[in-house]
């Protein structure tokens, strides 16, 4: 049996595919007993160490303020990177030529700059020509910086998402006489969504990560940067570490679980848009197309 994408594997490549698994995996144990015995010969797994994580100290005084700045400083970056990069991308598609050109040098401009160096000169900008208050600075340096990069980047995602789409689409909306503001709105952007998702939710997921680079180098205390406050507290670097990667994956476990969700509810609901009509409607509809009324039957019985 064959698909479209590839042949069905026969008994000798199942054979292949079970013994490279194997394979895999004991090499993945051995790699995980590697890194438990240098931890252990290090002293890294001592009690000690890790005892700070379970009292309430460790979490209310270091662990969750950061975490909260980091989910502040996403939201805060999301919420408007999202609207913008579709807005650009909208643009970067358009007939007129003074709307299109500005868009497209604006996002090959800021789309070239790491994120980091934005946040630095944002921060900068900040110092010198607007009067914020110093502890807030850090947190509109982040989300500044992390807005024009993630902007740009959703503005190419949103711009290829649209034009993947048939162009059947766009040419029978221009023949029922849409308008081209119509047509992105009601039929393009709909469509594109689904096929968008995934590339959108891994720029989201950027965006939670890139919140460590304010900690780093501007002092904005997020989660990576009370890390280091505790670890110096509590003289447990490696776990620290640990704790604090385990906390990221579960935020963007969890990011991503969420799109999974919305993709597969976004595609379910376009193979069944229809309403569902009880046993009267269809006795209603079957009736007037055989053109007899509601109750009769056919001649032959039927």
């Amino acid at each position: 049996m064959t698909s479209v994408l590839y042949d069905a594997p026969g008994p000798k490549a199942k054979r292949r595919n079970v013994i490279f698994s194997v394979v895999f995996f004991v090499l993945l144990a051995l790699l995980l007993w590697w890194v438990w015995q240098v931890m252990d010969d290090k002293g890294q797994l001592r009690w000690a160490l890790w005892k700070p994580f379970t009292t309430s100290e460790a979490w209310t005084t270091y662990l969750l303020p950061g975490l909260a700045n980091t989910l502040k400083a996403a939201a805060l970056s999301m919420v408007i990177a999202l609207p913008l990069g579709a807005v650009l991308g909208i643009a970067r598609m358009s007939d007129h030529r003074w709307v299109r050109v500005p868009a497209g040098a604006v996002v090959e401009f800021f789309r070239a700059i790491p994120v980091l160096l934005l946040m630095l000169f944002a921060n900068e900008f900040y110092v010198r020509y607007i009067e914020i208050p110093s502890a807030s600075r850090p947190l509109y340096a982040v989300v500044t910086g992390l807005v024009l990069y993630n902007a740009s980047v959703l503005a190419e995602v949103v711009r290829a998402g649209i034009l993947s789409l048939p162009k059947g689409q766009t040419e029978a909306a221009q023949a029922i006489g849409l308008r081209k503001g119509q047509t992105m709105s009601s039929i393009l952007l709909p469509q594109a969504v689904t096929a968008m998702l995934p590339a959108i939710v891994s720029q989201l997921v950027v965006i939670v990560k890139d919140t460590a680079l304010g900690g780093v180098m501007l002092g904005f205390t997020e989660l990576l940067s009370e890390r280091s406050t505790l670890a110096a507290n509590y003289a447990n670097v490696i776990p620290s570490f640990i704790v604090v990667a385990v906390i990221f994956i579960v935020l963007n476990f969890i990011l991503t679980s969420f799109a999974s969700w919305l993709e597969g509810r976004l595609r379910r609901s376009k193979r069944s848009t229809g309403a569902v009509l009880g046993a009267e409607e269809v006795d209603e509809l079957n009736a007037a197309e055989i053109g007899t009324p509601r109750g009769t039957k056919a001649a032959d019985g039927t």
